[in-house]
């Protein structure tokens, strides 16, 4: 007797984005200081408005620190596990058009590989 071929578990949403929202206390550069919650925000607004969110779609979710502070703001999707920096809306609205919507990296935003705390 044969055993059943088992599917590939598929994750409840698509593709998630976090965005880096902390803040340091002790004077330390950090993403909160570099609108990472204006990115926030405009993300999940652009995403909601393309029909994008929920189940098997894209969520878009806050993060304490990520560690890269170096690059901030910064944000992350997965499960490619693409990193991103980000300057302002126009940014956002390419990353959600690109790769959130379409599965397309937007390489001129790529956090380098080599940037850290």
């Amino acid at each position: 007797m044969s055993s059943p071929t088992l599917a590939a578990p598929t994750g409840y949403y698509a593709r998630h984005i976090f965005f880096c929202l902390n803040e340091r206390k002790n004077g330390e550069d950090s993403c909160a200081l570099h609108n990472a919650q204006e990115g926030f925000d405009r993300c999940k607004a652009k995403v909601k408005e393309q029909g994008l969110s929920g189940p098997g779609k894209v969520r878009v979710n806050k993060a304490g620190c990520l560690d890269r502070c170096a690059g901030g703001p910064v944000a992350v999707v997965y499960p490619e596990a693409v990193w991103y920096t980000f300057v302002d809306s126009e940014d956002i609205d390419e990353i959600v058009e690109s790769h959130l919507k379409n599965g397309q990296v937007v390489e001129r935003l790529l956090l380098p590989p080599n940037v850290g705390r």
